[in-house]
């Protein structure tokens, strides 16, 4: 398989489908499917960083070192992404999306699959850390080759009138992805004891995040192969073009677009992996109990993402943005006092961050997209996230950590802050630039 011949699947025949929005809802269930796992993955990674690899694979002075260490390695998958995205995208062009797909999916799986297999410092010494790094980076690649443009085809497909209800359809697979790994975590830390979790407990979920990416693979594959996908594919000439030609084609929107959900990945991590650290750390909180309220909280904000596709379609997509990135600003202030006012003041950090999370995740990612040509959408949307995704939530854990156990909690609600200030930039900027007729649709 070469070349323009298998960019859509291996099926040339088909005929576009009769009701776009009965397509649309096929596409969304290998979306959610697809957007699930990646979360999973990276959710157990992420959760593990807190709970196991600064004890496992570190020889650290004391735990707040260790766990810079491990939230370090942790930001190598973000830096990758963008890699992965451009070696993939030409992979998919030489060879086809069933060659892409399977090569970034089985590198993902394979390097999910050796990190639960790593023996710790105590065994192979400074090999630990080097090889989880490695592995770490190995993910980044992958999950930046996985992108199979059904996000995009989605939004394409979606009837008018519908936009933002379908915008957030792949936002639920974060949600989906954090309930799967908190409530792995919650039964291996509530049945086990440390030692027995921290020696082999923690490794079960990575297995079950390889057997979801199997699964998934062929999921995912069973659709963009078939000829009704394939079709729609060519239809909508959504295929992928070289990265730096959709960079000089589309550099600025990519860039304005990888600003506007940065209020959204901000809080993605102040809300999800950096108040398991700090309770980690400075509390003697039971950590399966934070996480069942972290839990709690996902549910929370999979309603919220629910809510803000009905929001989005009354009163707008980037208004919608706008509101959750004031809430957020607002919110930021109240970071330092409710994380250090005890138990009930970081439940309440929690179940309130998932829920404004939740309403501006929902649109985040669907509202630049419209504005790349067709031609170059495709990949310009895989840039768009990868970017957005390393600015945003790469070095926030680390960040956030480290400034509030240097300083106090005040900073880290300055770092949400400032993911919040560059959405309204992002937003105004692209307001200014938007044709008067374009407004009077949104």
């Amino acid at each position: 398989m070469t070349g323009n011949a298998t960019q859509v699947g291996t099926a040339a025949s088909g005929a576009l489908p009769d009701n776009p929005e009965a397509a649309a809802s096929r596409i969304a269930a290998a979306v959610v499917i697809g957007r699930t796992t990646e979360f999973f993955d990276f959710f157990v990674y992420a959760i593990a960083s807190v709970l196991v690899f600064p004890k496992v694979f570190f020889d650290a002075p004391d735990h707040l070192t260790g766990m810079l260490y491990s939230f370090g390695i942790f930001s190598l998958a973000f830096v990758a992404r963008p890699i992965g995205t451009v070696l993939f995208t030409a992979l998919d062009r030489e060879f086809g999306p069933l060659v892409k797909q399977t090569a970034a999916l089985f590198l993902l799986c394979g390097s999910t699959m050796a990190i639960s297999f790593l023996p710790g410092y105590a065994e192979i010494g400074l090999a630990a850390p080097l090889l989880l790094a490695i592995f770490r980076g190995g993910q980044g690649l992958g999950l930046g080759g996985a992108w199979d443009g059904l996000p995009s085809l989605l939004a394409l497909n979606a009837p008018s009138q519908r936009r933002g209800w379908y915008s957030m359809i792949p936002q639920l697979g974060a949600a989906f992805g954090f309930m799967l790994a908190s409530t792995l975590f919650i039964i291996f830390t509530s049945a086990l004891n440390a030692d027995d979790f921290l020696a082999w407990g923690w490794r079960f979920p990575f297995f079950v995040a390889l057997a979801l990416n199997v699964v998934a693979l062929f999921a995912r594959l069973r659709l963009i192969l078939t000829p009704e996908v394939s079709t729609l594919f060519r239809a909508t000439e959504l295929e992928p073009q070289p990265a730096f030609k959709t960079l000089r084609a589309h550099g600025r929107e990519v860039l304005l677009g990888a600003f506007i959900p940065l209020a959204s990945y901000a809080m993605f991590h102040l809300v999800t992996i950096f108040p398991l650290s700090w309770m980690t750390l400075y509390t003697t909180e039971d950590t399966s109990s934070f996480l069942t309220v972290e839990l709690i909280g996902a549910v929370v904000g999979a309603i919220s993402i629910v809510l803000s596709g009905v929001l989005a379609d009354r009163i707008g997509q980037r208004r919608l943005l706008v509101i959750g990135a004031v809430a957020i600003a607002v919110f930021s202030f109240f970071t330092a006092p409710l994380i250090s006012s005890g138990t009930a003041g970081r439940y309440a950090f929690v179940l309130i961050g998932f829920a404004l999370l939740g309403l501006s995740l929902g649109q985040a990612r669907g509202a630049m997209a419209s504005r790349f040509s067709r031609t170059y959408r495709y990949t310009a949307s895989a840039l768009t996230s990868d970017i957005a995704w390393l600015i945003g939530a790469g070095f926030a854990p680390i960040v956030a950590l480290g400034l509030s156990s240097r300083f106090d909690l005040t900073f880290a609600g300055y770092y949400l802050l400032s993911g919040a200030v560059c959405t309204l930039l992002a937003l105004a900027i692209i307001q200014r630039s938007t044709p008067a007729e374009e407004k009077a649709t949104r």
